[in-house]
């Protein structure tokens, strides 16, 4: 009744802390900082790279990923992968996840 704000439901997976870790260690996971770079360099979780959602090139490098594999994403608070994912999934790639809460939630270790 009040679901007026969003118009289609998500084509991407929410996953908690334990889930997102659990995931990115499968043979096929890519993990995905869409963070800034200086975010980045301040920390991030081990095996991920770079894609800044809000630099120009997001949308180049994220074309030229194989839509085969499954995709863990995470920002500071889960806001911008989020869009990351929906973007993801609007372009073809069936199989992305987003850490709920960011990397600010991360109970882990981050390098």
């Amino acid at each position: 009744m009040f679901n007026f704000f969003r118009t289609k439901p998500k084509n991407y997976t929410d996953l908690s802390n334990e889930d997102f870790k659990t995931g990115m260690t499968a043979k096929d996971a890519v993990i995905i900082d869409v963070r800034t770079a200086g975010e980045f360099h301040s920390g991030k979780i081990k095996g991920a790279r770079n894609i800044d959602l809000m630099g120009p090139g997001f949308m180049g490098q994220i074309q030229n990923l194989p839509k085969d594999k499954k995709y863990y994403l995470y920002c500071r608070s889960g806001n911008r992968s989020g869009q990351a994912c929906e973007i993801m999934a609007d372009m073809g790639f069936e199989s992305t996840h987003n850490l709920a809460g960011g990397i600010m939630s991360w109970p882990y270790e981050v390098v």
